[in-house]
């Protein structure tokens, strides 16, 4: 069967890597160094996936703004010392290796700094799988579209031929924005009913469903 999808592009925190509680953990232990109230985890949740700036002015909203290089200093010194320990969800690796052997360009689009991404590529063993990615310092945070657009001109691939997949309603809307069709995974930083109002073509459980329908869809 030919592809439906040439160009599959991934999200990366709680998408492929199991990272959201060390996130809402670091950004609340920044602002308890800072003597910030920190914000629930359910706040600090929702805003995995946007820029590191971005998301302090949403997780944040009553901090000055020239106290959110403090902060964001501090969550990456609570970050840094956990990421050793994250683990890519199970049978992510897996997937990968088969969406590649199938023939799909394979590319990131993430929240993370390139510092940041090109540490978890290291970190994981998955960098060599990708064919590129987009980081949040290269480009406008989500849910703008500039990601997916870049790297849809990178690979010359149209829209029609890309799928976007993503934990966060943050990725469902850049791909709507870029006129992508989207997949929604409720294992990772939202839940499944903001994923699902979002209309993405499906919301995988876990990655063991993701890849069934990868397999028989993509």
């Amino acid at each position: 069967m030919a592809k439906r999808f040439e160009l599959i592009v991934f999200d990366w925190d709680g998408t492929l890597m199991d990272s959201t509680a060390a996130i809402v953990a670091s950004i609340q232990a920044a602002a308890t160094d800072l003597g910030i109230e920190p914000p629930s985890a359910e706040r600090a949740s929702h805003i995995i996936g946007l820029g590191l700036i971005d998301a302090l002015r949403h997780a944040l909203p009553d901090l000055p703004a020239e106290r959110y290089q403090d902060v964001a200093l501090r969550y990456r010194q609570h970050y840094l010392a956990r990421d050793q320990d994250l683990l890519l969800f199970s049978g992510a690796e897996e997937l990968i290796a088969e969406l590649a052997a199938a023939g799909h360009m394979l590319a990131v689009a993430t929240g993370k700094t390139r510092k940041g991404l090109d540490r978890a590529f290291e970190v994981s063993g998955l960098g060599s799988r990708f064919h590129g990615s987009r980081c949040a310092d290269e480009c406008h945070s989500k849910p703008h579209p500039q990601m997916l657009e870049e790297l849809m001109a990178e690979f010359g691939v149209g829209p029609e031929a890309t799928l976007m997949i993503g934990d966060t309603t943050h990725d469902l809307l850049m791909a709507r924005n870029a006129g992508v069709a989207a997949l929604g995974v409720a294992y990772g930083a939202h839940p499944r009913r903001a994923l699902e109002a979002e209309a993405p073509l499906y919301c995988a459980a876990n990655v063991a469903e993701l890849a069934a329908w990868l397999r028989q869809q993509a």
